[in-house]
């Protein structure tokens, strides 16, 4: 592939550490690419994953029966693929779990058959 020939694809800031090097994706098609302007090895890691594979912490909220609150707030305890952030919302949405409720309880395992669990964030009693 010529000099010439290369452009930019995308732009993404690393969120390692608080350099926040601002790391070029470089090539003419999305599977040739090489990247500019990480200062370490942590920031290449970060890049090429966000760059070929995003993925993202779930944070959302799921209905409870008999707690203090209508609503707990959950989390994945892996990150997901970003493109199955809606089903995975979905199935969180149609799901109600019962009070009590202990922070970590795992409250969906396994969604999406993708080894993410979806897990508690507080604790909750029940009335």
């Amino acid at each position: 592939m010529a000099e010439s020939s290369k452009s930019v694809i995308k732009v993404i800031r690393c969120i390692v550490c608080p350099t926040g090097c601002s790391i070029k994706v470089i090539g003419k098609d999305k599977k040739n690419v090489t990247f500019e302007g990480y200062t370490c090895n942590r920031g290449l890691e970060y890049a090429e994953q966000e760059f070929h594979e995003p993925k993202r912490i779930l944070t959302t909220t799921m209905k409870v029966e008999n707690g203090t609150l209508p609503l707990i707030p959950v989390r994945t305890d892996k990150p997901l693929l970003k493109d199955k952030l809606t089903d995975a919302l979905k199935i969180i949405a149609q799901r109600q779990i019962k009070a009590p409720i202990k922070m970590g309880d795992v409250l969906i395992e396994n969604i999406l058959d993708l080894g993410v669990n979806v897990i508690a964030s507080r604790d909750l009693i029940k009335v």
